[in-house]
């Protein structure tokens, strides 16, 4: 559904652009001979058509498309050939550089998603992690080690140190 959308959007501008650039042709013709025999002109309904191969190339190209992208796809053309005016065999590439644009922003978002995606499972193994770490507890005032800072309190003679760190004193005076 998609790509026969946007094919139908392209052969829609490739028609467009095709009667305003006879219409600009007319123009010029009248202006340049000050005759005018539009009126004998019968021009064929579409003379424009697009190789096969790259017909091939942008309906696979437009199969790529995700749907939510589709009117997003369609603007962006519309506003690239009012912007450019581009001739009639201008408009193919126009239109896949723009399919290109949409598909390599796809791929973007989705690395995005994977990226993110990543990162909620290694923060949710964190926090489990985290979780789990905290089920043991310690409480550090119902330690039987002493402290000095115990001792102090309670105004006994601290203990000797039995920490990895040296004891400093100094020396007593006598």
């Amino acid at each position: 559904m998609v790509m026969e959308t946007l094919m139908v959007e392209l052969n829609w501008q490739i028609k467009q652009t095709e009667k305003q650039q006879r219409e600009r042709e007319n123009e010029y013709r009248k202006i340049k001979t000050g005759v005018d025999y539009s009126w004998l002109v019968s021009y064929p309904k579409h003379s424009y058509e697009i190789n096969p191969g790259d017909r091939l190339q942008l309906e696979d190209l437009c199969a790529k498309i995700h749907p939510s992208y589709c009117g997003p796809v369609i603007l962006r053309f519309r506003h690239l050939i009012t912007e450019y005016d581009p001739e009639v065999q201008e408009v193919a590439p126009l239109f896949r550089s723009v399919l290109q644009e949409a598909f390599d922003k796809m791929k973007e978002e989705e690395e995005s998603k994977k990226l993110t995606s990543q990162w909620n499972t290694r923060r949710t193994l964190s926090l489990s992690l985290t979780t789990f770490k905290s089920r043991s507890r310690i409480y550090p005032f119902s330690s039987d080690i002493k402290t000095i800072s115990e001792d102090v309190e309670h105004g006994a003679e601290p203990a000797r140190r039995v920490w990895s760190m040296p004891e400093f004193q100094t020396p007593k005076d006598d």
